[in-house]
């Protein structure tokens, strides 16, 4: 379907701004400009949210807690943000967090993982798996039912949420019950077809997203590691069940498309959902895109049914 009337609206009014692209920008300016993106206000009133510091891959990295008002043992969510490995960090989306812990009535655990150009790959993903290990083995104190334990992430965060439940299971790590994926990176590749369709103009460009890789890996050829691009690993049999949401008009969407089909060949459980006219991350950026606010709380909603009612494997 055409691009959606409003989400072109919103777009456009952005890009009226001015400023330089992604690709042309340096590393400090790109993070305000993400800093500025972020939604105003406080966000949703919880039983409490609190800062920690707790062991990395290497030294310590940040954490949010977040709880729900209500007695537990609630079910648990280590979430992982957007940003292309480069940009973000535990207050930009502490708006969305919030919205995700009350909306599915969850423990939410936001990760601070350590980003590059000075921490590249290897060390979000090992950042982020070390902060699902923590999760795991302080569950009770936390108020998590640990059999309930699910990742999420949107973007670059999907990609480590994806990857993290590959180590999981490889490393034969936490048992996870479910993985909620917002527009995640697969593949370190740009030959699909929704990355010659929606190279431009659409928020997120393959210029974009270059600069992204560009910034993560010391080497391209790690791009073939299953911690860089999941879609490459040998078998998904045995993963958690899964959600996978991708927008129409955006340059990942194949990604995220591709993934879930060879998730659903290996026997996992697994719901794919496109959002027809919109554009990469929408429902993060609610106060932005008219229909985002609906599609986050569809996702939440999603996400608290897997953590209420369970998923079966």
């Amino acid at each position: 379907m055409p691009l959606d009337p409003q989400t072109k609206v919103a777009i456009e009014t952005m890009a009226a701004a001015g400023g330089p692209p992604l690709e042309e920008m340096e590393v400090a300016a790109a993070r305000q400009m993400y800093r500025d993106l972020s939604p105003p206000g406080e966000g949703e009133a919880l039983a409490s949210v609190d800062n920690r510091q707790v062991e990395g891959a290497v030294g310590e990295i940040g954490i949010r807690v977040y709880r729900p008002e209500g007695e537990g043992p609630f079910g648990g969510v280590v979430y992982f943000h957007g940003g292309g490995w480069v940009l973000g960090d535990l207050d930009t989306y502490d708006y969305f967090c919030r919205s995700l812990c009350k909306g599915a009535g969850a423990v939410l655990v936001s990760v601070d993982y350590r980003l590059a150009p000075e921490s590249k790959f290897p060390a979000a993903p090992e950042d982020c798996y070390a902060a699902v290990c923590w999760t795991a083995a302080n569950a009770e104190a936390l108020g998590i039912d640990a059999t309930r334990l699910a990742v999420a992430g949107d973007s670059a965060g999907g990609n480590l949420a994806a990857v993290v439940a590959q180590m999981a299971r490889d490393r034969n790590g936490p048992s996870l019950c479910f993985q909620l994926l917002l527009c995640p990176v697969t593949e370190h590749a740009f030959d699909r077809p929704s990355h010659v369709e929606n190279a431009e103009g659409y928020l997120l460009t393959l210029a974009g997203m270059r600069w992204f890789w560009d910034h993560y890996l010391e080497d391209p050829r790690q791009g073939e590691s299953t911690l860089a691009s999941p879609l490459r690993a040998t078998t998904l049999r045995g993963l958690p069940p899964a959600h996978v949401a991708t927008a129409e008009y955006d340059p990942l969407r194949d990604d995220g498309e591709l993934y879930g089909a060879k998730l659903r060949e290996a026997g996992v459980p697994v719901t794919l959902q496109r959002y027809e006219g919109q554009v990469h991350n929408f429902f993060t950026l609610g106060h932005l895109f008219e229909h985002g606010e609906g599609a986050s709380q569809d996702l939440i909603e999603t996400l608290r049914r897997a953590l209420v009612t369970g998923v079966e494997r």
